[in-house]
């Protein structure tokens, strides 16, 4: 039976047992959490390889600049792009006008920090100890050693053979076992719906349930159509990208876990045509700087405080706004509850009292599976985007006639579940 439709029969079994027996419901969260755990277990050991060997058979450095200038701008462009739309969408329904802010309880973000401190946030980029960075999962701080270690192979030259034959051993074993955990992926989604029904129920969607449909509603138009306009400028065959991420962005969906399917999400764009230096660079520097759908969610849930709050909406002040989450968003690598984070932050910095996020807690999870899959399927079209810009410009300037081409898109869909000898990322 396919993942898919076992991920399905699960979201089933775990809203009923979550609804019927919230006792046993609230216990299965441990499937969950053991799911997850054995995903983190795994992710920084083959994302580390993965990194380190794409850069390294780059034909330049030059060339690892190059992308990642191109990738952290489209970051920038695009994430603007869906805070615009997200801000406009809220101020013309309206949400938030005469919420019960008054019910919201202020305790219930005791354990959640009220801020981004921007100086740690630079020290988490660039660990003292790589070896505490990978035992606390800072993938922002592998990214960065590992793009370290990449040029320095590439600089060395042929005396760094060993060491990439030791790293593409590690990459092939780790995606072997990134196989045996996704398995299991269903028992995790039924873990987390269970317990994700029984511990907050459904009461708390009455009154909000107009800043759900808001939230979904932009995120669908990000999907259907911001998405499918960038892949048309670039040429990419977004239906077909959309259909080999597919399973992968719907168990981030229910798992509320991007990280679930990051190792699996490389493999599939490679088998979907993209270059692997491309993808094993621009997908990890995307988890912590390309979250589209939880910029969305956050943008919408300003303007519902501020609505709430009967704070000043302006055009000056909504611009404020998009001003304020273009900075912070990018704050959000490495911190916990980053969502919510982000939100108390600009809140204080646009004068909102933190106390009205405490309201949207109760239905943080139903809106957070949605922009978990979208940031998921945002990552791939960056990746999709970057490789596309660098195919068109090697073939206005190629290096090499003779290397060999990379894989055509008409190949979407089947996984790449073993890596491919690396070759030198020239005409690709």
């Amino acid at each position: 039976m396919p993942i898919g439709v076992q991920s399905i029969i699960a979201v089933g079994m775990g809203a009923l047992i979550g609804s019927f027996a919230p006792g046993a419901g609230e216990q299965m969260k441990i499937l969950g959490d053991l799911f997850l755990n054995l995903v983190q277990v795994v992710v920084l050991p083959l994302v580390f390889p993965l990194i380190v060997l794409g850069i390294a058979r780059m034909e330049s450095v030059k060339k690892v600049g190059r992308i990642a200038a191109k990738a952290i701008l489209y970051f920038e462009v695009v994430t603007t792009l869906i805070l615009l739309i997200a801000v406009g969408l809220a101020k013309f329904t309206g949400i938030g006008k005469g919420a019960p802010v008054q019910e919201a309880d202020a305790k219930d973000l005791d354990s959640v920090s009220q801020g981004i401190d921007f100086h740690e946030l630079v020290l988490h980029a660039v660990p003292k100890n790589i070896f505490a960075a990978f035992s606390e999962g800072n993938l922002l701080g592998a990214i960065t050693f590992a793009l370290l270690v990449g040029v320095a192979m590439a600089a060395i030259g042929e005396k760094s053979e060993p060491f990439a034959n030791v790293l593409e051993s590690v990459a092939a074993v780790m995606f072997k076992v990134v196989g045996y955990v996704i398995r299991v992926a269903p028992l995790g989604v039924l873990g987390f719906i269970s317990y994700d029904v029984a511990h907050y129920g459904f009461d708390s969607l009455r009154s909000l349930v107009g800043f759900i449909a808001v939230v979904y509603a932009g995120l669908a138009i990000v999907l259907g159509v911001l998405f499918p306009l960038i892949a048309a400028i670039y040429r990419i065959r977004y239906v077909h990208l959309l259909k080999s991420v597919a399973n992968l962005a719907g168990i981030a969906f229910v798992t509320r876990s991007s990280e679930a399917v990051l190792a699996p999400l490389m493999g599939k764009l490679e088998a979907f045509g993209l270059s692997r230096s491309t993808t094993s660079f621009v997908v990890p520097l995307g988890y912590s700087f390309n979250t589209d759908g939880s910029v969305l969610y956050q943008a919408a849930a300003l303007v519902f405080l501020a609505n709430a709050y009967g704070a000043d909406t302006s055009l000056p002040a909504l611009l404020l706004m998009v001003g304020v989450l273009v900075i912070l968003s990018k704050g959000m690598a490495g911190v916990a509850s980053a969502s919510i984070v982000v939100l108390i932050a600009a809140g204080n910095t646009i004068g909102l009292p933190a106390e009205g996020i405490a309201l949207l807690l109760g239905v943080d999870f139903i809106v957070d599976m949605a922009r978990t899959g979208v940031n998921v399927i945002g990552n791939s079209l960056a990746a999709a985007v970057v490789d596309s810009s660098e195919k068109r410009r090697e073939a206005k300037h190629p290096t090499d006639p003779a290397a060999p081409t990379a894989a055509t898109p008409d190949n979407a869909g089947h996984e790449a579940a073993r890596p491919q000898p690396l070759q030198k990322d020239t005409a690709q």
